[in-house]
């Protein structure tokens, strides 16, 4: 993995979103249940970085017995006592809802525990929106940031779920600053056929592209994964587009074949795969004990950048 300190080598995609993290004001994060080493010192990293201002939910006491035990200094850092993980992700949501923050990060707790308090139809998060996970990959080689959506979230999203999946990607591509986005709905292959029901909803989510009912990016689908993103396969295979080759934004048929992709770039291509939930009142970043610093810095400045936009567009509607 490329070490954020080295000053020899050009900035990396994610050393750019993190300095532009960094010109805008750190989003107050509500960090649920940072009881272990990694996810105490990824906040507090975060934070260090200017990127967040965390508000630390769980144990009190064993949070401190973390930093004191790893050399962790908990600053001024608000901590909101809960007696465990459950409390924790219901007491996080209860003060996003209240207004408390800006941002919603995950600790050591599971993810599913923390996704069912987001999800709760009383208390939770929901909105109008279908939640989904993007993967914002950087990959070596590649010169694009590369975003892979959905491969956490949804196991096999149906056409509706899947226009939600696409949009909250656009989305979050337009409102970082990068533009509008190309977007590759991915198959085994390039053509329809009934043979491979995937390949239908590709054609049908371009459709909906061409009606209005998804804006912001410029589709095309089906396409296998190779000539998404390889001009030379997408020019031997004949294929002319905007999207093919080019590609930005991957959306994948099911969680199944996203996860499998975006492991394989990290552990086989050595790219590095920060997380943000979106779909929900607050993005949400999802972090992982294998993460690198680097991925979790970004992690926390796609979601921050996403924050400060909102913010900005609320300032603008007031």
């Amino acid at each position: 993995m490329n070490d954020l300190t080295t000053t020899t080598r050009e900035p990396s995609k994610y050393d750019r979103l993190i300095a532009a993290a960094q010109e805008v004001a750190p989003a107050v994060t509500i960090v649920t249940h940072p009881c272990d080493e990694s996810s105490l010192r990824g906040a507090i990293e975060a934070a260090e970085s200017r990127l967040i201002v965390p508000v630390l939910v769980g144990p009190a006491a064993k949070i401190r017995a973390v930093a004191a035990e790893h050399g962790l200094d908990l600053k001024e850092y608000e901590i909101v006592d809960a007696p465990h993980s459950h409390a924790a992700a219901a007491q996080a949501v209860a003060l996003i809802r209240e207004g408390r923050g800006e941002l919603l990060m995950k600790g050591s707790l599971h993810t599913d525990e923390l996704m069912r308090e987001v999800t709760a139809s009383a208390t939770g998060l929901r909105t109008e929106r279908r939640i989904s996970h993007v993967f914002v990959m950087d990959v070596p080689g590649h010169a694009d940031t590369l975003f892979i959506t959905d491969a956490a979230i949804n196991i096999f999203p149906d056409l509706d779920v899947k226009r939600d999946i696409v949009q909250n990607a656009i989305d979050l591509w337009t409102t970082i600053g990068l533009g509008q986005p190309r977007v590759a709905i991915v198959s085994a292959v390039e053509t329809v056929t009934t043979k491979i029901p995937s390949t239908i909803e590709a054609a049908a989510l371009c459709k909906m592209a061409d009606r209005g009912q998804i804006t912001g990016g410029v589709l095309d689908g089906p396409l296998a994964f190779d000539n998404a993103i390889s001009p030379e396969a997408a020019r031997i295979k004949g294929l002319t587009s905007p999207v093919a080759g080019r590609a930005q934004i991957i959306v994948v048929p099911d969680l199944e074949a996203g996860n499998m992709l975006a492991k394989n770039l990290t552990f086989l291509s050595h790219a590095d795969a920060a997380g943000i939930v979106l779909g929900a009142r607050v993005p949400i970043v999802l972090t992982s004990r294998a993460d690198t610093v680097r991925s979790r810095l970004a992690s926390c400045a796609v979601a921050t950048l996403y924050a400060a936009a909102r913010r900005r567009a609320a300032q603008v509607a007031a």
